[in-house]
């Protein structure tokens, strides 16, 4: 028998024995659209139009079985259609390798472009991207306008750091205390120290000022690293 779907007027063919009275729900492969078909009602004209049944096998073979009709588009109704499959196997199967391999591009794109929402949410992706060369921020709070000046205040040389926090991110975050790190010209560690930035959240696209003051720098320092302290 034919069903037409009556949201997107595809066609398919089904074996009629499986929709006995008062008939049942099917799905179309296409849309998706569930609709109840009632059990089909016998046409002497429809079935004089069959081909005649073919001949009892020997008994000593095997009785072939049809395989089961797959629900497939049918064309366009000509003049005393048969119905066949549109679709050839081999078809199918590729059409189900450009999906996957689309559903793997779209998972890649996305996990390049919104990187730096999946690495705030999962910090341990930080990794991952390190590792293909991409660097992301895990906090979801970068640093801007930083600068520093060494002044001499009654006598004694003092370092003072300065810049502003922003949030990069898409939700409020939590702002961490700031590691400084001064190192010398081989870029070893020479002095260590945290300060708290003075704000404690940042929602998203805000900004906050921070500063920070050192006595008497290490004379070896020609460098300085600001990160948050535990990340």
């Amino acid at each position: 028998m034919i069903l037409t779907c009556p949201q997107c007027a595809t066609r398919y063919e089904a074996d009629a024995a499986k929709f006995a009275p008062p008939g049942r729900k099917v799905r179309c492969a296409k849309c998706g659209h569930v609709w109840h078909q009632d059990a089909p009602v016998a046409d002497p004209v429809a079935e004089a139009l069959l081909p005649e049944p073919e001949p009892e096998p020997a008994p000593q073979r095997a009785a072939y079985v049809a395989p089961t009709p797959v629900m497939e588009r049918e064309p366009e109704p000509q003049a005393a259609p048969r119905a066949r499959s549109l679709r050839p196997p081999a078809l199918g199967s590729a059409a189900g390798w450009i999906g996957l391999v689309a559903v793997i591009l779209l998972i890649g794109w996305s996990s390049l472009t919104f990187r730096e929402r999946l690495a705030t949410l999962w910090p341990r992706t930080a990794s991952f991207y390190a590792s293909l060369g991409l660097v992301v921020n895990p906090v979801g709070i970068g640093f801007a306008d930083v600068s520093h000046s060494q002044q001499t205040e009654d006598g004694q040389s003092v370092l003072t750091i300065s810049g502003k926090l922003v949030n990069v991110g898409a939700r409020d975050v939590a702002v961490p205390p700031i590691e400084v790190t001064l190192t010398d010209t081989a870029k070893r560690a020479v002095r260590q120290w945290n300060f708290a930035p003075g704000v404690t959240t940042l929602h998203p696209g805000q900004t906050a000022p921070f500063l920070t003051r050192l006595s008497s720098p290490p004379a070896a320092a020609r460098h300085l690293e600001l990160r948050f302290a535990g990340k």
